[in-house]
């Protein structure tokens, strides 16, 4: 299985940084996704559920970090299984990259898949890979668009607040309206980076689907 694409975020690298790193954000984006934890340095399990038609599956994967650079790039390594259905194994590179005020994300994943869902055939296997990363990447963005249309009226008001201020009030006021501006680019130290989970847990799945099939 191979897939390849590029998508351009509606949000700079830093805002986008702090939406992968929200662990409820992204579950809700992920189609199926029941859980994403942590189980050793670098290394977290998910749990899928899928429903096709008449059929529901559950399907297990393991996800594991590598060559993480905050902000710029990663690679992710997976596998999966899906009982006597099959299994799925790869990796996965994404590269985030400031494009204006918004962000390019490029990624591609290689995966080794076996069992019942090895007889499908490449083809339909890249088709719902695609099909499953799009999903994800179509809801992120439009959590992205939404979050940025909430903070808009919130950000009005402090403003028109600090016109009509006694200049003692205004210079009291300043550090709280740069607040949001100066938040940490990566997450604190032990924080979960949530984000390089994304790609990987959209590709598992992919494959889950194809083996409720």
């Amino acid at each position: 299985m191979n897939l390849q694409g590029e998508r351009r975020l509606p949000a700079s690298p830093e805002q986008a940084w702090t939406a992968l790193n929200d662990p409820q954000a992204l579950k809700a984006c992920i189609t199926g996704c029941e859980s994403l934890e942590l189980t050793g340095p670098d290394e977290y399990s998910v749990v899928m559920a899928v429903r096709v038609g008449p059929v529901n599956a559950r399907f297990k994967g393991r996800l594991r970090l590598l060559n993480i650079q905050p902000l710029q790039s990663y690679t992710i390594e997976f596998d999966g299984q899906g009982g006597v259905a099959g299994f799925g194994k790869g990796s996965a590179d994404v590269a985030l990259s400031a494009d204006g005020d918004h962000t390019l994300l490029r990624y591609g994943a290689k995966a080794q898949v076996g069992g019942k869902i090895a007889q499908i055939g490449s083809r339909l296997v890249d088709s719902a890979a695609e099909k499953v990363a799009g999903e994800f990447f179509a809801a992120f963005e439009k959590y992205l668009t939404e979050q940025a249309a909430a903070a808009a009226p919130a950000a009005e008001a402090p403003a028109a607040a600090v016109e009509g201020a006694a200049p003692a009030t205004e210079a009291a006021a300043a550090p709280s309206a740069a607040a949001p501006t100066s938040a940490p680019t990566q997450p604190a130290a032990g924080g979960l980076p949530w984000g390089w989970l994304a790609l990987g847990a959209a590709v598992l799945a992919a494959a889950a689907w194809l083996l409720a099939r």
